[in-house]
């Protein structure tokens, strides 16, 4: 309740609040003063009242006393009828002998009736009363009908004690009326004061605190952008002047505001357009941490993209390996602290980086820049903008990097160790070795350097093949490089048991290839499946045409037969010993050698990588069936050359596949 009454007060305005307080003191005054006047003549006429009855009351005594004295009762009955009807101050008589039993009473008296029922009624005076004074006991009592004055009057006649005389007088009518005049004009004045107050309100809401409230509601809505507010009130004077100017400065604001609304519009547009079209996430928070604008990239770094992330708090969001990173620098840079607590870095040298990585919804590595937003003076912080960048490929590249440049380390240090070994022991113990055993370790050292030197034409090879390098990409029958790669390893063959055979579809058409580099790619494959297939084993290369569908192409149905893209399948399979499943996503990786499982030491484990990046360079790719105890059989396809095409394709490492696939229509038929 109280509360309810405090809300309703505050309310009020000031001006209100004192009227009100200035209205209550004055009508409490004044209604002080009222009462205190008609309680003051109420004083006045109850000692008036009190004289008049002692006096009526001594002068009524005198008069009875003999009558009593005589025991004349019919004398005292018609005298005090006489008396009683005379005036209408009187409200009654009553006589009481010595005993205090009264006797006779107007207008209470009957005749009295003497029997066993009879009531005797008596006057309950104090012991002492009328034997010892002579003066009049007065006292007030209120009755239904107004305030009765009592006046007991003892009765002596020659110094003897006969009874009371009890007299009751009505108030001075006169004096009564007056107080009430006085009363009701007081209660008159007090509801007149409030009434006029009430009404003064009222007419001051109308013309005064109307208009206030409305140009403060103007105002409220000016100040919230509601630039089509207007007042429209009927008034003079200053305040319509007010009004006046009031509605003039909303039409120059929107007139204003429609002016450069469209401006203001195509900024924010420009912006949030570069904002997320910028190649790196971009994250812009208020002092709150809640998101203002995020970007694209952004939300699919963080797996925002179906979700409404704008005005929620960013750690409610956050991954939580980047929310345990970042909590409490953004904590300090919305306050402004320092890591201690302290604020003693100013705003504009806080920058953050951190390195995180991600595991879902796949496995990155983020690079995110936390940078303090500030106001024009650059001395508070306004809001914090964060920086994403998915350097996973660089992150990866510098892994590779170093795994590379430890494997080649590794490769190296083996032939070069066997070799220096070699050579100490033909250098201190030369002349104790028979001829045949400087002969075998001569023999180990010359492997040793033909090892170490195809490590490092392979390092040379796959380096030159990552790069940038430009092959001019020309006509290739697919059979010369086969056949080629048949007589270098016939013999080898031939050594191990192995028989080796090409199947290769007749009148082949030319395919778009780079033929030293397609040779290399033969005899890679070739040396692997002769380095692991048994004896009496078989490797065969094939080459068949197949047509754009069956090499993968995407929907050739809109081309004419005459027009759909031919390509040439190359095959080399053997009934070696296979690769298992876990090894065939990794097996063109650099250095992965199979035989580090059977442990052999032949080979570098670059002679895979160098055929996938060759492949890669003619816009194809290399697949792999394998199946261990089966053999396993390696296939690409490579494009048929375009006749009427007398121009070489110059490609690059470097092309997207799109491109990729937009030369290939161009050179092949």
């Amino acid at each position: 309740m109280m509360q309810r009454i405090a809300r309703w007060w505050s309310e009020f305005t000031l001006q209100t609040k004192l009227m009100a307080v200035a209205t209550l003191v004055v009508s409490l005054v004044m209604s002080g003063l009222t009462f205190w006047a008609v309680n003051t003549i109420q004083q006045d006429a109850r000692m008036n009242d009190t004289r008049f009855g002692r006096d009526l009351g001594l002068l009524l005594a005198a008069n009875v006393a003999p009558l009593v004295a005589e025991d004349n009762r019919a004398e005292l009955a018609r005298f005090s009828q006489r008396f009683y009807r005379s005036t209408s101050s009187v409200r009654y008589l009553l006589y009481a002998d010595s005993n205090g039993s009264i006797f006779f009473g107007i207008p209470f008296w009957e005749s009295e009736v003497h029997n066993s029922l009879s009531i005797r009624r008596r006057m309950q005076l104090p012991d002492d009363f009328g034997k010892d004074t002579e003066l009049p006991l007065v006292r007030q009592h209120e009755t239904p009908e107004g305030q009765v004055t009592d006046v007991f009057v003892p009765l002596r006649h020659e110094g003897e004690y006969l009874g009371v005389l009890a007299v009751g007088t009505n108030p001075n009518p006169t004096v009564v009326a007056s107080s009430y005049l006085t009363r009701d004009v007081a209660i008159a004045v007090f509801v007149s004061i409030w009434a006029m107050v009430i009404l003064g309100a009222v007419f001051n809401a109308l013309t005064i605190t109307k208009p206030i409230k409305e140009l403060l509601v103007g105002v409220k809505n000016i100040a919230a952008g509601n630039f089509k507010q207007r007042i429209n009130l009927p008034f003079g004077g200053e305040l319509g002047e007010l009004i006046n100017s009031f509605n003039e400065m909303a039409e120059k604001l929107e007139r204003y505001e429609e002016q450069n609304i469209e401006e203001l519009t195509a900024s924010k547009a420009k912006l949030e357009t570069l904002v997320s079209t910028i190649a790196d996430g971009a994250v812009l928070l208020d002092t709150n941490l809640q998101i203002i604008l995020v970007n694209p990239n952004a939300s699919q770094i963080f797996g925002w993209e179906s979700k409404s992330v704008t005005g929620q708090n960013i750690l409610e969001l956050l991954p939580d390996p980047i929310k345990m990173e970042l909590s409490r620098p953004l904590q300090e840079m919305a306050t402004g602290q320092t890591s201690d607590g302290n604020e003693g870095v100013t705003p504009v040298d806080r920058r953050s980086e951190f390195r995180v990585t991600l595991e879902k919804p796949h496995r990155r590595t983020v690079r995110i820049l936390l940078t303090n937003v500030l106001d024009r003076l650059r001395d508070c912080p306004k809001g914090i903008a964060i920086t994403l960048q998915d350097i996973t490929r660089e992150a990866e590249l510098n892994e590779a990097k170093s795994q590379f440049i430890s494997n080649v380390s590794h490769e190296l240090r083996t032939p070069l160790f066997n070799i220096k070994s070699f050579i100490e022991t033909l250098n201190e113990y030369g002349e104790e070795l028979n001829p045949q055993e400087r002969r075998e370790f001569l023999e180990t050292a010359n492997r040793e350097t033909d090892r170490l030197t195809r490590l490092v034409n392979d390092v040379l090879d796959l380096s030159r093949l990552e790069s940038k390098h430009n092959y001019n990409l020309s006509a290739v029958d697919i059979a010369q490089p086969i056949e080629q790669t048949l007589r270098t390893h016939q013999l080898n063959a031939k050594d191990r048991q192995i028989e080796i055979s090409q199947e290769i579809e007749p009148n082949l058409p030319p395919v778009l290839g780079h033929y030293d580099l397609l040779l290399q790619v033969f005899s890679n494959l070739v040396g692997n499946s002769l380095k692991f297939t048994e004896a009496d084993g078989k490797i065969v290369i094939r080459a068949y045409l197949v047509s754009g569908e069956d090499a993968g192409i995407a929907d050739t149905s809109h081309l004419p037969p005459d027009k759909l893209p031919k390509f040439v399948r190359v095959e080399v399979s053997d009934t070696g010993i296979g690769i298992d499943k876990e090894d065939q996503d990794s097996i063109f990786s650099r250095f992965f050698r199979v035989e580090n499982r059977i442990h052999t030491l032949e080979g570098t484990g670059l002679g895979l990588s160098i055929v996938r990046n060759i492949i890669d360079k003619h816009h194809s790719k290399v697949h792999l069936i394998s199946e261990v105890g089966v053999g396993s059989t390696f296939w690409f396809d490579l494009p048929v050359y375009e006749e009427k095409s007398n121009e070489e394709s110059h490609l690059q490492s470097g092309n997207s596949q799109q491109q990729e696939v937009g030369v290939g229509e161009a050179e092949i038929s």
